[in-house]
């Protein structure tokens, strides 16, 4: 399990549009449907990498709660399915409902998403206002496969926290460090 840490997209940075398929609904989704007035997380993830498993069920919650608190999420697996089958959209979905996730599962073939995004690895979190503007990006909390720290998702929550009551999220923010997108050779 190689270790590469997220490129921590430029604060301010507008949230790169995309429209891609959603592995649960079967639709074609565009940033501008998902995002929520009040902020958007897009999370760059996939099915097997061993860190994102680590905090799947934190971002699942995490979900669910700020989704209530009107926040929108999307995740989106740009891996490349033919070295890595493990990551293809048939099985996206079926991870997406052994998982209960109530946010889309979008599939980036081409791998331009990813790179607009400048995601690096899984998991990779970036956090956008309401204007669309990145206002956090890197990882959820200090917790990684066999460190010992338990998965609270403490960083991502104080910025979502902040985000929702219309405060600068003014914190350090720490790359994430997860799997390396698989890219297309």
């Amino acid at each position: 399990m190689a270790r590469t840490e997220s490129n921590m997209m430029p604060l301010g940075t507008v949230a790169p549009k995309f429209n891609l398929p959603d592995t649960v609904s079967g639709k074609e989704l565009s940033f501008d449907a998902i995002k929520s007035d009040k902020g958007t997380v897009v999370m760059f993830i996939c099915n097997h990498c061993p860190y994102v498993i680590h905090v799947q069920e934190e971002i699942v919650r995490m979900a669910k709660e700020y989704g209530e608190q009107g926040l929108s999420f999307v995740a989106i697996s740009a891996n490349d399915v033919v070295n890595y089958p493990e990551d293809a959209p048939d099985k996206m979905t079926e991870h997406a409902r052994k998982y209960n996730f109530d946010f889309p599962y979008l599939y980036d073939e081409s791998q331009e998403i990813a790179k607009a995004y400048q995601a690096a690895c899984t998991p990779d979190f970036f956090v956008f206002d309401g204007q669309d503007k990145c206002v956090y990006r890197g990882r959820m909390d200090a917790s990684t496969p066999g460190n010992g720290q338990v998965v609270t998702g403490e960083e991502l929550r104080m910025a979502l926290d902040d985000l929702v009551k219309n405060l600068p999220i003014d914190r350090e923010q720490h790359p994430s460090i997860g799997c390396g997108i698989k890219w297309k050779a």
